[in-house]
C-alpha cells in the first residue's frame, strides 16, 4: 500500500540543548540543574557520563546541519538553554551564546531547513532553581523575561516557537517519583511547578504575540494515552480518566481550551494544595491559548481501579486514585522496559480532533531507544537499525489513518536526529538516526534508518 502524506509536510527530527550542545571552555554557559546534580551524584549517571559530555553540537553544528539535510530534513527542532543565554536565569545575556545561536539558526536556514525552538526542556538554571525553580512565582517572571529575549533576538528568523517541552516531567520527575532535581515527594509542590508552567507558557505566548512577530508559537506535550482494564468496567473507567486528568489534561487543556480538568481542581481542592493563583491569572491562561500543538507519543498508559493500598508515607500521590495494570502479552521494547502501541497515535490524533478543535498539530517525538546498537554494525560500519525503521514505519501508518480521516496533523519529528544524552540514562539507549562516538571525538555515522527517513521525505510517504 502506498502511504502519501499531505504537501508540505514536516519531516524531521527533535533534540533539545541541554542534551546535545556540550560545554567548553570560554562558552559562558551558566549552571543549570542538571550540571550541578552530576557535579554533586554523578554515579546516578549511567557510566558516569554527565551533560558537559553531550554530542558537542555547540562546535559541530555546522557539520550536523549537513548530516540533516543528508537525511531528508525539511525541519528540525531543538531548543534554547536558558542557562546558556542568561547564565544566572536573570540579567545579563551570554554574547556567546547568541551568536551560536545566531550562527546555528542561519545555517539551517541557509540549508533549506526550517528551525522549530523550544524555550524550555527541563534545564532550570541552578540560581533559579536555589530559590525553588518553578515552585517559586517569581520563576514565572524570570522565564517571560527570558522568552521575549529569545523573541527579540531570534524571532526575525524563527517562526515556530515552543513555551515547554513535556511540562509533566519536571512535576512527575522533580516533586513526586525523583528521576529530576531536586527529587523531592511532595504533591503541593508539583502542583505548584504544573500551575506556574502553566502560567508562565500563557504569559510567554501573551508576549509573543503582542510582539506581533510573523510567526506561532505553542507547546511540545508528552500524551501517554490512559487505557481502561477493563472499558466495561465504570471502576477500571473512572480511574483511567483520573491518570488521564493528572498527566496529560492538567497541559493540554489550560494550552489549548484556556481551563483546568475539573477532575483535577476537585482533588486538589479536597487535599487542600490549591496554589496561589492571584488575580488575573485564570483570564491570562484564558485568552492566550497555543497556535499549534507539538505531540510526544512513545507508550501507552494502562490502568485499572485502584486495588492496593495507598501508601500514605509521602502524603498524598496521584496513584492514590488508580492503579497501573501490568497487561499480558504486550509488546515491549526491552532496552527501556516501555510497551510499543503503535495504535496510540492514532487515538491521540483522533482525540484532539475531536475533542480539541482539531487544533493544528505535529508529532514532535517518537522514536525507539535501543542498548548496545554496535552490535548491528554492518562490514561498512553502519548500524543496521531494521528495529527503528520498522518502528517509525508502523507509528506513521497510523498517523497517515488520522490525517485521512480529517486530523490536522501536519509533520512528523522523529526523536532524534543523533544519538544524544539522555539525563540520568546518559547514553544508555540510542535513539538517532545517526550514531555518535563519545569516545572518538563524537564522530558521526549515518544508520540504515537515516537513509531511509531520507527516501521517505523525498517521496513525502513510503510503500509498505
Amino acid at each position: 500500500m502506498k502511504y502519501t502524506f499531505p504537501k508540505d509536510f514536516w519531516w524531521g527530527s527533535s533534540a533539545s540543548g541541554p542534551q546535545t550542545e556540550g560545554r567548553f571552555t570560554g562558552d559562558g554557559k551558566g549552571e543549570n540543574i542538571w550540571d550541578y546534580w552530576y557535579e554533586l551524584e554523578p554515579k546516578k549517571f549511567f557510566d558516569q557520563v554527565g551533560p558537559d559530555k553531550t554530542s558537542r553540537v555547540y562546535e559541530k553544528y555546522q557539520e550536523d546541519v549537513q548530516l540533516m539535510k543528508q537525511i531528508g530534513h525539511n525541519s528540525f527542532r531543538t531548543s534554547i538553554q536558558w542557562s546558556r543565554l542568561i547564565p544566572n536565569g536573570t540579567g545579563t545575556v551570554n554574547q556567546a551564546a547568541v551568536d551560536f545561536y545566531n550562527h546555528y539558526i542561519d545555517e539551517l536556514l541557509a540549508n533549506g531547513i526550517e528551525p522549530f525552538f523550544n524555550l524550555y526542556h527541563f534545564d532550570m538554571p541552578l540560581a533559579l532553581q536555589e530559590k525553588g525553580g518553578w515552585t517559586n512565582r517569581e520563576t514565572v517572571d524570570a522565564y517571560v523575561t527570558y522568552a521575549k529575549t529569545c523573541f527579540e533576538l531570534f524571532g526575525d528568523r524563527v517562526k515556530k516557537w515552543f513555551t515547554h517541552n513535556e511540562p509533566i516531567v519536571p512535576v512527575e520527575g522533580g516533586y513526586l517519583y525523583q528521576f529530576h532535581y531536586p527529587n523531592h515527594v511532595i504533591m503541593e509542590e508539583a502542583v505548584a511547578v504544573g500551575y506556574h508552567e502553566n502560567l508562565a507558557s500563557a504569559k510567554a505566548i501573551q508576549s509573543y504575540h503582542e510582539m506581533d512577530l510573523d510567526g506561532e508559537i505553542g507547546i511540545i506535550l508528552n500524551l501517554t494515552p490512559s487505557y481502561p482494564r477493563d472499558e466495561n468496567n465504570p471502576e477500571d473507567v473512572k480511574a483511567a480518566q483520573m491518570a488521564d486528568a493528572f498527566f496529560n489534561r492538567s497541559f493540554l487543556d489550560p494550552a489549548v481550551k484556556g481551563e483546568f480538568p475539573e477532575e483535577l481542581m476537585t482533588v486538589i481542592k479536597e487535599l487542600d494544595i490549591v496554589p496561589e493563583i492571584q488575580e488575573g491569572d485564570l483570564a491570562i491562561i484564558k485568552n492566550n491559548t497555543v497556535d499549534l500543538l507539538g505531540i510526544n507519543y512513545y507508550q501507552p498508559r494502562r490502568i485499572k481501579a485502584k486495588e492496593t493500598s495507598i501508601d500514605p508515607s509521602h502524603g498524598p500521590m496521584p496513584d492514590d486514585y488508580f492503579d497501573y495494570y501490568d497487561m499480558p502479552d504486550k509488546k515491549i521494547n526491552p532496552y527501556r522496559g516501555w510497551e510499543i502501541y503503535e495504535k496510540g497515535i492514532y487515538d491521540i490524533l483522533t482525540n484532539v480532533r475531536e475533542n480539541y478543535g482539531n487544533i493544528r498539530c505535529f508529532i514532535s517525538e517518537n522514536g525507539m531507544g535501543v542498548e548496545g546498537e554496535e552490535r548491528y554494525i554492518n562490514e561498512d560500519g553502519q548500524i543496521d537499525d531494521d528495529y527503528r525503521i520498522e518502528f517509525v514505519t508502523d507509528h506513521l501508518k497510523y498517523v497517515h489513518q488520522a490525517i485521512q480521516e480529517g486530523t490536522n496533523c501536519l509533520g512528523y519529528h522523529m526523536w532524534t536526529c543523533m544519538d544524544n544524552w539522555s539525563w540520568t540514562n546518559a547514553y544508555k539507549n540510542r535513539y538517532g538516526f545517526i550514531s555518535v562516538d563519545i569516545k572518538n571525538e563524537g564522530k558521526r555515522t549515518i544508520k540504515k534508518s537515516g537513509h531511509w527517513f531520507k527516501t521517505v521525505a523525498e517521496n513525502n510517504g513510503f510503500i509498505d
